[in-house]
């Protein structure tokens, strides 16, 4: 191919380049442009992660379950708990390795010894000084500790017992993500009937007002009863900024627990289920305790390992070695196997205060779960109480909203016929809009009551937002026990 290039004319030579470095800028910009492509993992990442037009309180926990960052870390800790179990695991195995080293020396001692090795002995050899020497050595060895007193078994049982509780973990944060996520929706849906409560005082201020001015211009009705409705509708107007501050509060908190930095939050209230009322309240279902039970196995296995320590070690071992000398010009091999036993007669009262640290930690643990225990059982009673006042105050409000709403629309329609006050009207309407508000947040209150007792006994609270994780751990056979 040179040749039949160095053969074509100039201008011929110059296309056929120019030809070329076309073709391979377009390669070029092709691998450029594929690599610039996002990764198809990132893309289905960013689908997943798009919102929906609309919010259900299902879709919002389903979310939270999948986005929210305390999900990840929890994940996170429980591919390092398998680690661990995987590390402690490693015990049961043998110990396989390799080295390689090179030397040189005039010691008699070492000098002597690689005469030796590499089988290069005679007679005329000077024991006291044998002269110059060298070697390189390579050795191949395995060693297994067969015994060492149930610390690597006991270790194992640790380490799967803290899996278990990792894993029992992820099902604690599932509980409380689920419960925090259908509270802050009820939040947004009290604060967005509360402005809704809000804007039709001030519509209602307003219509009185109209009239009130109508009045004062035809001479019915003193100032101060104009200026006293005035005030009253800058308060409405007051009651309404606050409102929507909550409502936009409400609606942050809601985007942080699903995980988001921002977005636009639009709920569908309209089809909230209505969540059942548990009718059985044990609380044995509570994954904190079974957590607990988690840690209480992995303190008991932590102290069976100090208690180890009190036993004696057994290892086997076998060893193979090649010796190659340059000075003497001499080669050689050996190998050597045996059992070696270890017993530790005093540590300094180092084995002895490890078991007593284990015992006192395994105690300590047995204790926290008598607390936790007490803790749920308090959570449970609060819930209940809590649940059986909302439905007092729901039943309350209905009827104060009704009578306030009636007592309104008369006020009203004696006020503009001149019969009441202005001071008298501002009363009515604010009784009326304290009992819509009242009565939002108790329907509000009702719902996350009974959401807070179905978290309080570890029950989801919604069956569609996926299951609980299992607590099963896959226990792997083993080469041998310790």
């Amino acid at each position: 191919m040179n040749q039949n290039f160095a053969a074509l004319p100039p201008r011929d030579r110059l296309i056929f380049t120019a030809s070329g470095r076309s073709t391979l800028l377009i390669l070029c910009s092709l691998v450029l442009l594929l690599a610039l492509q996002p990764p198809a993992a990132a893309a289905k990442a960013s689908k997943n992660r798009q919102q929906p037009a609309t919010w259900t309180v299902q879709a919002a926990v389903r979310f939270a379950l999948a986005h929210s960052p305390d999900i990840a870390v929890t994940r996170h800790r429980i591919a390092a708990a398998r680690a661990a179990v995987k590390e402690a695991q490693s015990a049961f195995y043998p110990r396989i390795g390799v080295s390689t080293s090179y030397s040189r020396t005039n010691n008699p001692m070492y000098s002597f010894g690689n005469i030796l090795n590499q089988g290069v002995f005679n007679n005329t050899i000077n024991f006291n000084d044998p002269g110059w020497s060298d070697n390189l050595d390579m050795t191949a060895g395995v060693n297994y500790r067969f015994y060492n007193g149930g610390h690597d078994q006991a270790g194992v049982q640790a380490a799967r017992a803290g899996e278990a509780a990792s894993e029992l973990e992820l099902a604690v944060v599932h509980s409380r993500l689920e419960f925090a996520v259908v509270r802050s929706f009820l939040t947004i849906v009290q604060a967005r009937e509360t402005v809704q409560a809000r804007q039709s005082a001030v519509k209602a201020i307003a219509a009185s007002l109209q009239v009130a001015r109508a009045r004062y211009a035809a001479g019915t009705m003193l100032k101060a009863d104009l200026l006293n409705l005035e005030v009253q509708q800058s308060k409405t107007h007051e009651n309404l900024i606050q409102a929507r501050h909550g409502l936009a509060l409400a609606k942050r908190g809601f985007l942080n627990l699903l995980g988001l930095a921002k977005g636009t939050v639009n709920i569908d209230d309209g089809h909230y289920p209505e969540q059942p009322i548990p009718a059985n309240t044990s609380f044995a279902r509570r994954p904190e305790l079974k957590r607990m039970d988690a840690a209480i196995r992995a303190a008991r296995a932590q102290v069976r390992q100090a208690v180890s320590g009190y036993y004696p070690t057994a290892d086997a071992f076998v060893n193979y070695r090649i010796d190659k000398g340059y000075e003497l010009d001499g080669s050689g091999n050996s190998w050597m196997g045996g059992v070696r036993l270890n017993y530790n007669l005093f540590d300094g009262h180092r084995t002895s205060a490890a078991v007593t640290r284990a015992r006192a930690l395994l105690a300590a643990a047995r204790e926290q779960k008598r607390k936790l225990s007490l803790a749920i059982n308090f959570e449970v009673e609060q819930a209940q109480l809590a649940l059986e006042q909302a439905g007092q105050q729901l039943q309350v409000t209905k009827k104060m909203v009704e009578q306030a709403d009636e007592s309104a629309r008369l006020s009203r329609a004696r006020f503009k016929e001149g019969v009441i006050l202005s001071s008298d009207l501002i009363e009515v309407e604010n009784r009326l809009t304290d009992a819509l508000v009242r009565r939002t947040v108790a329907r509000a209150s009702r719902r996350i009551a009974i959401a807070d007792l179905r978290w309080a006994i570890g029950l989801q609270q919604f069956q569609e937002s996926g299951d609980m994780q299992q607590t099963g751990v896959n226990k792997p056979g083993m080469p041998g026990k310790k």
